[in-house]
């Protein structure tokens, strides 16, 4: 099995573990959304600290702390998906998993912004419109609930800026999410301690089982966060802004199927107009893609005649 198929089937298995998430996160209940999130750090780091004395590979944190650029990234990579934690468990635990789901739909739309902003990349006459649809969408939405939907937006923000610095930097799964749990560790520890003290915290107390899921939360964040990783290294970025449907459309279902949250005409219609993004989006990237490596192959053909007929005969995957 090549790398990059090796990559797909991480980000695919990614993808569906989050979008069952919502089920999850409401069986920790009582617990606090930002108790949840405390828990989700510290028991997270126990777990890749774990993983890590397995494979007995402590020399990156040497060498990470030799590389000061590598080092803030890891550290604002810590930080944003300790914001889109913390987010997110909010969104389910207030009954927002269709909003949720608004968030992670867009995201992609959000990565194609940060390329023209951060990256300074140049966007396409379809890129446009798919970005232009996404806004109309977002007003939509917003008419329908009255306000902002800011935990889409801070959910699609935060993912996608994480997704942008984790391309760049390229770690390790597990060293990188080693390093991104233990930047929020020690705030973390710090609240349990407070919650504990004030005699706030529901942990212990409200059953065993409980206490388990809340233990094993740090298991159920690592994996899919690992497996993200994984695929980060090794799919183009087409290819994973395909695969970040999938956990939305899960997550959709449980909002509306399993948790009946309403789901109005007008909120159908900017759903429906995030969706029609979202294929503008995809089927101008995946023709792009197609573009671009018949361009290399053709290159490749005139510098080399003999590279013509040595081409797989099955369709590349898009790049």
């Amino acid at each position: 099995m090549s790398e990059e198929r090796r990559g797909y089937l991480y980000g695919l298995g990614a993808y569906v573990l989050w979008g069952f998430f919502p089920i999850y996160f409401k069986l920790l209940q009582p617990s606090s959304p930002f108790e949840i999130l405390a828990h989700r750090v510290v028991w997270s780091v126990v777990f890749v600290a774990l993983v890590l004395a397995v494979m007995r590979n402590w020399r990156f944190l040497r060498q990470l702390a030799r590389d000061r650029r590598r080092l803030l990234g890891v550290v604002a990579a810590g930080v944003l998906i300790g914001v889109n934690w913390g987010t997110y468990i909010v969104g389910v635990n207030s009954s927002r998993v269709v909003e949720t789901a608004l968030g992670y739909f867009i995201t992609p739309l959000v990565v194609v912004l940060l390329g023209v902003t951060v990256m300074r990349e140049r966007l396409r006459v379809w890129q446009w419109v798919a970005v232009g649809i996404g806004a109309v969408a977002v007003a939509v939405l917003t008419i329908d609930y009255g306000h902002l939907p800011y935990i889409a937006l801070m959910l699609a923000a935060s993912f996608g800026s994480y997704s942008l610095i984790k391309k760049r930097l390229g770690l390790p799964p597990a060293e990188g999410m080693f390093v991104e749990s233990a930047v929020l560790a020690v705030p973390a520890l710090g609240y349990l301690a407070w919650l504990n003290l004030t005699a706030d915290g529901t942990v212990g107390h409200v059953s065993a089982l409980h206490t388990v899921l809340i233990v094993l939360s740090g298991v159920a964040t690592v994996i899919p966060l690992m497996l993200f990783a994984g695929a980060a290294n090794r799919v183009p970025l087409v290819g994973l802004g395909i695969l970040q449907y999938v956990a939305p459309i899960i997550q959709l279902a449980v909002g509306v199927l399993i948790y009946h949250e309403p789901m109005p005409a007008a909120r159908l219609a900017g759903f429906a107009l995030v969706w029609t993004a979202l294929m503008v989006f995809t089927v101008d990237g995946l023709r792009g893609a197609r573009r671009s490596a018949k361009e290399r192959r053709a290159k490749r053909a005139t510098a080399d005649p003999t590279a013509a007929t040595v081409e797989p005969a099955v369709a590349l995957p898009p790049r």
